[in-house]
């Protein structure tokens, strides 16, 4: 413990009492280009793992410092082995982000906004999926939570509008240009349609379901969006969330899914749905 105490006045010293100029230029170039690494990240899938690369190197500075000499060494080669894999993984990513670094990345800034506007977005989103299904009308919505969705956002077509049912609807209107896709909500904004999304390889999926379906569970096995689905079919309501799908949601099931969504309740949703859905189908048997 002493011999911690001494590395870390040491290096406390050093910081203050040492640096030249040029370290200080160092320093603040390194810590711009963190920042600017963080900002380009931030509306994407790759800053969880950003994240749990930071959290494994600073484990490895302070399994040094402590002098566990085996777990360094573990945490060392996970380090150094997974920053080529990460490279690989999310070569797409990196290339954006080097083509953005000359003109800054792009922030969005609609979130959740006061009570007035979360009640108006329940309400059109509410009427337009009900109305859909009435029609049978296949419709797929995904709900941006903590984790940035940018990346799915640039597949589609750009539209940055505030939400509204008879907008929603037009969007998913079969052998209109925008139909084909999912739609991606950020806040009380419509960010873009037409998106594309990775599918679902679970092999527990009923076949029944088709590639609507498969898509809304495939972003939720990777990041926390919550989708919203409409059979086209059935006319079903389906909500995917953390990887597992509930069907049948009837009105008072789809607010009580915006509305914890938008205000953010502590009730456990997902139990009540599940409770819900074996209620309706023991009713059934």
């Amino acid at each position: 413990m002493q011999t911690l105490w001494t590395q870390i006045q040491n290096v406390i010293w050093n910081v203050f009492n040492r640096p030249s100029i040029n370290d200080i230029v160092d320093i603040l170039i390194v810590a711009f280009l963190l920042y600017e690494l963080l900002m380009l990240t931030r509306e994407t899938r790759a800053s969880a793992v950003l994240k749990g690369l930071v959290t494994l190197v600073l484990a490895s500075w302070v399994s040094d410092l402590l002098g566990l000499t085996a777990l360094n060494w573990i945490l060392q080669n996970v380090v150094n082995n997974g920053a080529v894999v990460l490279v690989i993984l999310f070569q797409p990513e990196l290339r954006k982000a080097l083509e953005q670094i000359g003109r800054g990345a792009i922030r969005d800034s609609s979130r959740l906004s006061d009570q007035g506007e979360n009640e108006h977005v329940v309400r059109e989103i509410t009427g337009c999926l009900l109305s859909l299904s009435r029609r049978r009308v296949g419709a797929l919505i995904v709900f941006e939570q903590r984790i940035g969705l940018k990346d799915v956002i640039e597949t589609g077509t750009r539209l940055d509008s505030r939400i509204s049912s008879a907008l929603l609807e037009n969007i998913f209107e079969p052998n209109t240009p925008l139909h084909d896709g999912a739609v991606v909500i950020r806040g009380s904004k419509i960010m873009a349609a037409a998106c594309f999304l990775t599918l679902s390889e679970g092999k527990s999926i009923s076949r029944e379901l088709g590639t609507r379906h498969r898509a809304a569970l495939g972003i939720t096995e990777t990041t926390d969006a919550v989708t919203l689905i409409v059979s086209e079919e059935t006319g079903i309501i389906s909500m995917a969330r953390e990887g597992r799908l509930t069907r049948h949601l009837d009105r008072g099931a789809l607010e009580q899914v915006l509305l914890s969504m938008y205000h953010q309740r502590e009730n456990s949703l997902w139990n009540t749905l599940l409770e819900k859905t074996k209620r309706r189908k023991g009713g059934a048997s």
